[in-house]
């Protein structure tokens, strides 16, 4: 049998979460798999007394994840918002791994949702033949996690209509999901509670109504704050993923060409180099992270196949320009002017250059 192209966090970390187990000595709150202090600990990565390593899940400000978790331990609905690349799925995916021990309980936002998934929906078949019944009912990730006293995940809630969203504000505020075709309703277990992730800067974006934004603790995930920092993430990010695709580490270390990368993202992103001297216009996409380690990915798979393995400069052009210009108008231009002023005279990037210009 192939083996599952990406397991859950749960799945994937087993062996983590099991030792943080063991020596977990805290308080843990109903329905949490781990204490609070543990649960940061499995985020942001540590060695234990018996040497089991916990790999970081989150390159950041420890503070953020600890308010994080402090606020599902208050019984409020946490809210991650940030742009696209800064973890905001990654995190959540963790946090529901690391609490509840169950990550699969996850409702993912479209401009086309309709309040069924959200709620409940039905069997037709049963529902003609025999009218509103349990066996009929069809639970949301929502119910389910209610019912099972779990975390709830939401993805892109932004993206769902203003008066879906809306569906919430009683499952939040009461801990009820109410069913009135079945004269019930389905009340929260301990260690249910929701986390959403909304992008504020993205297209299709639904602005949360103020009853149900106060129905949440909001965390804003911040990009990388340093190049070092977003280094780092990147080479990590990448090496996992490589070895998920199964593609052998590089000849050579690829630290330069991964910060050459994570540089021309970061001065594009900011509107100017490095340095602050360079003015730059920026481009219609976000340049995320994400979007960096996939470039990043892209290159090592050119190098493997249809090169002699190590991640060079005609790799990193080839999969550059793809990932900067989404229009070609608009982002063709600006792509054009960085290249010409800035990598056609920074020192050491000649290979670049020639690489860029000949793709």
């Amino acid at each position: 049998m192939n083996e599952i192209l990406r397991p859950h966090a749960e799945d994937a970390y087993a062996d983590e979460l099991t030792a943080l187990e063991k020596v977990d000595e805290g308080v843990r709150p109903d329905g949490w798999r781990l204490s609070p202090t543990v649960v940061v600990r499995y985020i942001m990565g540590d060695t234990l007394d018996d040497g089991t390593e916990i790999t970081p899940k989150y390159f950041g400000d420890r503070r953020l994840i600890e308010v994080a978790v402090a606020s599902l331990v208050t019984d409020r609905a946490l809210l991650l918002v940030g742009v696209p690349g800064t973890a905001k799925t990654w995190v959540s995916e963790h946090l529901t791994a690391a609490i509840s021990g169950d990550s699969t309980l996850l409702v993912q936002g479209t401009a086309g949702m309709s309040e069924d998934a959200l709620r409940y929906g039905w069997n037709y078949a049963r529902l003609l033949a025999e009218g509103p019944s349990e066996e009929a009912l069809v639970p949301s990730p929502v119910m389910m996690g209610m019912r099972e006293g779990k975390l709830v995940r939401i993805e892109e809630l932004t993206r769902v209509p203003s008066d879906v969203q809306d569906a919430l504000i009683t499952v939040l505020s009461e801990k009820i999901l109410p069913i009135p075709e079945l004269n019930r309703e389905t009340q929260a277990r301990r260690g249910f509670n929701v986390i959403a992730t909304a992008n504020d800067r993205d297209r299709g974006v639904n602005e949360l109504s103020s009853a149900l934004r106060r129905r949440f603790n909001t965390v804003v995930m911040p990009l990388p704050a340093t190049l070092e920092e977003e280094v780092r993430i990147v080479t990590d990010r990448s090496r996992a993923a490589a070895e998920r695709m199964q593609l052998p580490p590089v000849k050579q270390d690829a630290a330069t060409e991964i910060t050459r990368l994570v540089t021309i993202f970061r001065e594009l992103r900011n509107g100017r180099t490095e340095d602050g001297r360079t003015q730059l216009k920026s481009p219609s996409s976000t340049l995320s992270t994400a979007e960096a380690i996939s470039v990043v990915n892209q290159s090592r798979a050119l190098s493997h196949h249809f090169g002699n393995g190590d991640i060079e400069t005609e790799h990193l052009a080839a999969s550059l320009s793809g990932a900067v210009v989404k229009d070609p108008e608009q982002d063709g231009a600006v792509w054009r002017e960085y290249v010409d002023v800035v990598v056609r005279n920074r020192k050491g990037w000649e290979g670049l250059f020639e690489s860029l210009r000949s793709s």
